[in-house]
Parts: structure tokens; C-alpha cells; sequence
């Protein structure tokens, strides 16, 4: 376990490997540092890997207050400065492509290469009022209701229906967490962050190599946001993982990893004629 001082706040980190890349990957909201255990054996063959825990998630300190997601690119600055690391290849998914996003027009100079999961250049009215239904349920404290309104929706219907076993699994685990009362003031928080997330008039400014992956089944946010970033980002690509949905990287794991370790270790180079 890795603790770093961030306004007064323990932020969890974990830094593993020797390899000269060094993979930054930032979590989804409802996401820990623990989420990504089971890809980290493959990612430490061609990169060192640094995960991290935002604030109000998994072992970092909490908040009482509400903030804005301009604190969560700080804190990943800060802990970049902390270790020394420039040059990164960067992940972000959901939540946290929204704060790659940001920090790639503040501090391009960290990024090689960036991919972005099931991202969106701003919080629509509609991602908005969904966030904040998922609030209202929270603050009943009825945890199966909160599992109901948020998990669902997070995958594609094909998915969910064909690994039940799985999602009764998970669905038990994840009740025990959502009955946390503390873990759900976490993700009002978290949630209330999200929606001054904005970065549309900076998207023609970021020349950071950047993959735009998008899932065909993406309820939260649709294929069409991501379009939105590729076609005014200068140097991104977008690729779509068909049937899927938002939580990619569990319902098409080899295809999440392949696409990471060929976008990230490939050096295009112009074809002689």
C-alpha cells in the first residue's frame, strides 16, 4: 500500500513494474484501484503500471463537501509530480476519461499517448438528470433500489441476461457495499462532481495521440459522444466494441486488453510506396 499527502488527504496509489512505458489508468466512478487486479498480470509484461483511487473512492480519504472534478486532474497532477513521471500512456474510462480529458488540455506535456473508454467531452442535460436520479436513490438508503437504478444500465441487456450467475454474484457483493452508508454520500459526491465536466471548446487544442473507444450498447454515454471528441480532436481515431456496453472493459476483457497494448505499443509510420 502507497499513501501521498494531497491537501491534507491520504490518496491510495499502487506503482508496480520496470518497463521504461508507464501505464496511468483512472478509474470509472463506482471503480477502486482493486477493479483492475485481474488485468494487471498482463498489463506488467510491456508496462509499469500506476493505479490510483480519486478522492471518495476506494481506500483514499473522503470528502464532506461538495467539489468539482477540476480537484481530481490536481490530485493526478500531484501524484505525477510526486513520482517523477512524464511521458505517461494514460487510460481513463467513464469518470475518469471525463478527468483525462481535462487533464489533457491543462498538461499535455505528461501525455505520450492517451485511450479514452466510453467518454464524453461534456455532462448532457440528460447524463446530468440521470446522475441525479441515481442520487435521489441513494439518499434512501435502500440499497437494492440504488443496485437497481444504477448496475442494469451499466451493461448491455445481452450481458446481463447470459451471465446471470455472475451478476448475482456481483449483485451480492455490490448490495453489501451500497448498504454502506458512507460509500453512498461518496458517490453523491462523485456524482455531483461530474456535472460541471466540460472540456468541448478545448477538444481542438489537444494534439495528444489519442483512441476514442466507444461500445455500440453504451447507455450512458452513446456512441455519438465519442464521435463528437474524434472528429475535433487533431490526432484521434475511434473504434466501437460491438454488442457491448458501458462497462467494456468486464464484458469484453480480451478485446479491452488487446486494444490497449496494440494502440499503445504500435509507432505508425508512413507506408513506402
Amino acid at each position: 500500500m502507497s499513501v501521498f499527502k494531497f491537501q491534507d488527504k491520504n490518496i491510495y496509489y499502487d506503482y508496480q513494474g520496470d518497463k521504461p512505458k508507464t501505464l496511468v489508468v483512472l478509474n470509472g466512478i463506482m471503480m477502486s484501484t482493486e477493479s483492475w487486479t485481474p488485468f494487471m498480470p498482463t498489463w506488467l509484461e510491456d508496462f509499469s503500471v500506476l493505479r490510483l483511487d480519486f478522492i471518495d473512492q476506494g481506500q483514499s480519504d473522503t470528502l464532506k463537501e461538495d467539489y468539482q472534478q477540476t480537484l481530481q486532474v490536481e490530485l493526478l497532477k500531484a501524484l505525477l509530480d510526486h513520482l517523477a513521471l512524464k511521458e505517461i500512456y494514460l487510460i481513463g474510462i467513464s469518470y475518469g476519461g471525463s478527468i483525462a480529458l481535462q487533464f489533457a488540455a491543462q498538461h499535455p506535456k505528461y501525455l505520450a499517448k492517451m485511450i479514452l473508454f466510453n467518454a464524453a467531452a461534456w455532462t448532457t442535460p440528460w447524463l446530468r438528470d440521470v446522475g441525479r436520479g441515481w442520487n435521489a436513490v441513494a439518499k434512501t438508503r435502500v440499497a437494492e433500489a440504488y443496485y437497481n437504478i444504477t448496475i442494469p444500465y451499466i451493461y448491455s441487456p445481452s450481458f446481463y441476461i447470459d451471465n446471470q450467475k455472475w451478476m448475482d454474484a456481483r449483485k451480492a457483493k455490490l448490495l453489501e457495499i451500497f448498504s454502506n452508508h458512507e460509500f453512498l454520500d461518496a458517490m453523491i459526491r462523485l456524482t455531483k462532481s461530474a456535472e460541471s465536466h466540460d472540456v468541448k471548446a478545448q477538444l481542438k487544442t489537444m494534439h495528444t495521440p489519442t483512441l476514442i473507444v466507444s461500445s455500440d450498447l453504451d447507455f450512458l454515454t452513446p456512441k455519438h459522444e465519442q464521435t463528437y471528441i474524434a472528429q475535433r480532436m487533431p490526432n484521434a481515431k475511434q473504434c466501437t466494441f460491438d454488442n457491448t456496453g458501458h462497462a467494456s472493459m468486464y464484458e469484453k476483457p480480451e478485446l479491452f486488453m488487446t486494444t490497449i497494448k496494440g494502440f499503445f505499443n504500435t509507432e505508425v509510420r508512413p507506408i513506402k510506396l
